[in-house]
């Protein structure tokens, strides 16, 4: 029989969607529910609690010395001290002791002699001085703490201080994952290797952890196959066992074996089917028993966009309190970012602190694309309206990272190679978290002019000058016109031809690839690999337009080995560690010099002092060794000092 194919119905806008939906769960809370205040920590109170006793519960020295009677001592001086016989009219306390009945002031004991049982005072005191006076802190029946506070660990210690053993709290949300797909298999039953058309489920752990930072308790549920009836079943035993909030991962989007939007609708009100949003875009919004249903789009990031516009808020007003708002920060656009217009765009960024401002860039990747989240320092919400943002353009950007971590990031900029990440993992160990890498690979030619505008704080270039054979020199006085540079060799390494294990075509040179029965996957156009395989191809007497896949192009080397493991095409050109990560063949074409180009006026920046220690150290050159397809004689050797136009 032949399934419908769903459509999206009047697709909303982010604001008015969350307008419908919000509305119709106004003043949504969960039960409350006695906890005792050692447990309370994170937990929301219903209304205000009073102090059941004061605190201090009785007048106490608030130091060491000696209680006595003010009107005692009024007179006495340095010269002319009083004299007060020992527990009778003076009465030696420590800090916290009772206040003696007779008493109502402390001198200190620095300023009191003691002999033959009597204190001589040298100093006159005044009415309650050095004394904490009861209910100085908390007077016994007074509000404490509001309604709807968030208790955090100093009210805990105020709280059983005045006596409170237990407060009444929202009951933590319960959240009922539902992760749905013939296709999906959990982690820990997939086999190896995946076979075609699996799909790992992996974003109910991704919403279960979101949903414990809201202070909400999450299950997830076993994988139902696409069956209305079942999926059915399990939504109806999810309201059944009291959860208070059910996401429905994918079967909300336009397939024809998403069964999400009918379905729900038919069980209840499906207020919203579409947003203009992307990632997102196919998220569900229903209303089943009084209780909300959310169909979360099964794309990673698509699910996370979700999450974080329609579920965080809704857990958080079941609590009694708004969602904490998140953390903005000025930044300009680093490089050139279109956006389709009509839908809001939220881009994934990385962020870093260049020459005195902060320079966001886009990461490159769909909504499917997880590597983009872990990688991410922010999110720039594009409006609908909005077509992108030109280079230099100042925008506001939505923190996913503290805005006092920015000044320790060093953006990397340029092209791809291994021993980069490697960096990035090391520099973060030793620095204890403190200094981290962000790179952006957008080819060495990209990385230089990165150098030149003031957006990176190093770049990687492996650029090829065919004239003389040598690397970077001639591009930078070309590029850099007003930066001088120091250039640090990091590898060389063996760049050739990455095909699969038994090269299946039989290919062994550049040569091969002009056969029209091959398939290539290229870099993009301004990488260092791009200009040595057009060098290459001009030596062969290729015309690059005669390749299949010439135009198919991949950010990184791992990408293009990843294109050639999985079939995709029949070679690429990379780099020698690429190719024994993903287990090809490897037919070698050229050594070249990776360097790292580095502004003169950074050379001793702390983090990058720090960055060059670690790229001499024994235990970086060991790893890159081992990683294969490297040579390090001259790692870290600055090939230019000072490199002018």
């Amino acid at each position: 029989m032949e399934r419908k194919r769903q459509i999206y119905r009047n697709l909303k806008p982010l604001a008015e969607a969350k307008e419908i939906f919000f509305s119709r769960f106004k003043g949504i809370l969960t039960q409350p529910e006695r906890v005792a205040v050692r447990e309370s920590l994170g937990r929301i109170l219903v209304g205000p609690v009073k102090a059941a006793r004061s605190v201090p519960a009785y007048h106490s020295a608030a130091m060491d010395g000696v209680a006595v009677r003010a009107a005692a001592t009024f007179r006495a001086l340095p010269e002319n001290p009083a004299f007060l016989r020992a527990d009778t009219e003076a009465f030696l306390v420590n800090t916290g002791d009772p206040l003696p009945e007779q008493a109502d002031a402390v001198v200190m004991i620095e300023k009191v002699e003691e002999a033959d049982g009597v204190f001589e005072i040298r100093e006159a005191a005044y009415p309650w001085q050095n004394i904490r006076k009861a209910g100085e802190d908390v007077v016994r029946g007074e509000i404490i703490l509001p309604a709807h506070h968030r208790i955090r660990p100093y009210d805990q210690g105020i709280l059983l201080a005045a006596g409170v053993l237990a407060v009444d709290v929202f009951r933590r949300p319960r959240a009922l994952i539902l992760p749905t797909g013939d296709e999906i298999v959990q982690p820990e039953e997939a086999q190896d290797p995946l076979p075609a058309g699996a799909i790992l489920e992996v974003n109910g752990q991704v919403l279960s952890s979101m949903i414990s930072e809201c202070g909400a308790d999450a299950a997830i549920g076993k994988v139902i196959p696409d069956d209305p009836r079942m999926i059915r079943e399990a939504v109806d035993a999810g309201l059944s066992a009291g959860y208070d909030l059910i996401l429905v991962i994918a079967g909300s989007s336009a397939g024809s074996e998403d069964y999400t939007p009918s379905l729900l609708g038919e069980m209840g009100e499906l207020l919203v089917h579409g947003v203009t949003v992307m990632p997102g875009k196919p998220t569900l919004l229903a209303a089943i028993q009084d209780r909300p249903v959310v169909g979360v789009p099964g794309y990673p990031v698509s699910a996370v966009v979700s999450f974080r516009e329609f579920v965080r808020p809704m857990l958080y007003r079941m609590q009694g309190v708004i969602a904490p708002e998140t953390e903005h920060i000025a930044a300009f656009i680093g490089r050139k970012l279109p956006s389709k217009p009509g839908l809001e765009e939220h881009v994934r960024m990385i962020l870093g602190e260049v020459a005195g401002r902060v320079v966001c860039l886009p990461l490159a990747g769909g909504a499917g694309t997880m590597s983009t989240l872990v990688r991410a320092d922010g999110i720039l919400r594009v409006p609908p309206e909005v077509t992108g943002y030109s280079e230099g353009e100042k925008v506001e950007v939505e923190l996913l990272t503290p805005a006092h971590a920015l000044g320790n990031r060093l953006l990397a900029i340029g092209s791809h190679d291994l021993t980069i990440d490697l960096l990035a993992s090391m520099i973060k160990e030793l620095s204890e978290g403190r200094i981290t890498i962000s790179s952006s690979n957008v080819g060495s030619l990209g990385g230089l002019l990165a150098i030149e505008k003031g957006t990176a704080h190093f770049a990687g270039s492996h650029l090829l000058d065919v004239q003389t054979g040598d690397y970077n020199f001639s591009f930078v006085q070309r590029y850099l016109p007003k930066t001088p540079v120091t250039l640090v060799a990091l590898v060389h390494r063996w760049q050739g031809l990455m095909v699969a294990r038994g090269n299946p075509r039989g290919i062994r040179s550049i040569a091969d690839l002009g056969r029209s029965e091959v398939t290539f996957v290229n870099r993009q156009a301004g990488s260092g690999t791009r200009i040595l395989l057009d060098y290459e191809l001009q030596k062969c007497g290729i015309n690059s337009g005669s390749i299949m896949g010439y135009r198919n192009e991949e950010y990184t080397h791992m990408s293009v080995a990843m294109a050639v493991a999985s079939g995709r095409a029949d070679a690429g050109l990379g780099v020698l560690a690429a190719a024994r990560a993903l287990d090809l063949e490897f037919l070698p074409v050229t050594r070249e010099r990776y360097d790292l180009v580095i502004p003169a006026r950074l050379i001793e920046d702390e983090r990058i002092r720090l960055l060059l220690e670690i790229i001499r150290s024994a235990r970086f050159i060991d790893q890159v060794v081992a990683m294969g397809g490297y040579e390090v004689e001259a790692t870290g050797r600055i090939v230019s000092a000072t490199l002018k136009p």
